[in-house]
């Protein structure tokens, strides 16, 4: 990226049957978008024709042959298909699966290779996109064999930021995949995420137990007793301002979580649950600890509603800006770095003021 060019977001299109198509072009549509980033969509200009013909839209794009010659002020589309795939709006298809896959896939190319700056997704359907090159759960796993990094599955907003300790994994497996080397390796990625990603200095984590309250003592569980408390210890006795576990039951609605910069939650649902009821519509999914920037809405294909003009494009507008100020912060984490000395202030962004903090009762 030249220091004056505006930052290249590339975008891969999703799930063809889906919302993905609709909430691009609609964030798009507003001019003030184009101003701060110049869009790069990987699918081709067919497919978005037909994207904008179902929906009614009006958005002028450019026709390029790669990422490389996106136009600046311009929304770009990389014709990487010449043949005009059948859209069915509302259906999970085999082939909505593939022509996911080959957008993902180009655009991904393109990040690595340094052709667009950062990578925002649309949605996937986990099952149709499943074929030889692609058997994982979802984007994360996939870019973190990609990108190469500690991935972390990073839900965040204007308040709140909750981390996955384990992911899209099966509820009765969670307590197999917990191990201190894990929680460690989690830990230290959420905590170089908030230095580097949000530029906030010194941040606190709260970690939520596994089982409920905690395991009571290992009368629910000793997951929480055996292995939760003593990394935790272990790892606040290294300096890091890590705290916990909490009690996921009433952390949030006792509004425990506005006191930290980042929870850490032990699974998939213990931590989207409160993060979606709090932020949903805003949320960003950001897949934290990877050497580039990949961020994506809080939401899935909404078959639902694909093709009928009523998606809210807020959460992919927020993905695209969010993905911007990473990017941003990430330069001026690396510029700090690099130079020590040089006079240079992180703006520290955090959603509680620090007088609040009660750390947690443990008998």
């Amino acid at each position: 990226m030249q220091n004056n060019a505006k930052i290249k977001v590339g975008i891969s299109i999703g799930d063809l049957n889906g919302i993905g198509g609709e909430v691009i072009l609609k964030t798009f549509e507003d001019p003030r978008t184009l101003e701060l980033c110049t869009p790069v969509v990987f699918a081709s200009s067919k497919t978005i024709a037909q994207h904008q013909q179902q929906l009614g839209t009006q958005l002028v794009y450019q026709g390029v042959t790669s990422a490389s010659e996106a136009i600046e002020g311009k929304f770009n589309v990389v014709n990487i298909w010449k043949e005009v795939p059948e859209i069915h709006f509302g259906k999970e298809t085999k082939l909505g699966g593939e022509y996911a896959l080959k957008s993902l896939e180009a655009a991904t190319k393109a990040l690595k290779e340094g052709s667009i700056d950062v990578l925002v997704t649309a949605p996937i359907n986990k099952s149709n996109i499943q074929s030889e090159t692609f058997s994982f759960p979802g984007h994360t796993d996939y870019l973190a064999q990609e990108l190469g990094g500690e991935s972390l599955m990073f839900m965040v907003s204007d308040s709140l930021r909750v981390g996955l300790l384990t992911d899209h994994v099966a509820v009765s497996e969670v307590s197999s995949h917990i191990t201190p080397e894990i929680i460690k390796s989690k830990i230290k990625t959420i905590l170089k995420s908030l230095e580097q990603d949000f530029g906030i200095r010194k941040p606190k984590v709260a970690m939520l137990g596994i089982n409920p309250h905690n395991g009571d003592h290992g009368v629910i569980g000793k997951e929480d007793q055996d292995i939760l408390i003593p990394t935790i210890a272990e790892i606040a006795h290294g300096g890091s301002l890590v705290f916990g576990p909490y009690a996921a039951d009433s952390f949030f609605g006792s509004k425990n979580y506005t006191q930290f910069d980042a929870i850490l939650a032990a699974y998939h649902d213990q931590g989207l649950i409160p993060f979606k009821t709090l932020s949903f519509g805003n949320g960003v999914n950001f897949t934290a600890g990877l050497s580039k920037v990949r961020t994506s809405p809080d939401h899935g294909t909404a078959y639902d509603i694909a093709g009928k003009g009523v998606a809210d494009h807020t959460s992919f507008s927020a993905a695209v800006y969010a993905a911007i100020q990473i990017f941003k912060h990430r330069a001026m984490y690396k510029t700090l770095m690099e130079n020590p000395l040089k006079k240079a202030k992180i703006v520290e962004k955090r959603p509680i003021k620090k007088s609040h903090y009660k750390p947690p009762t443990q008998k």
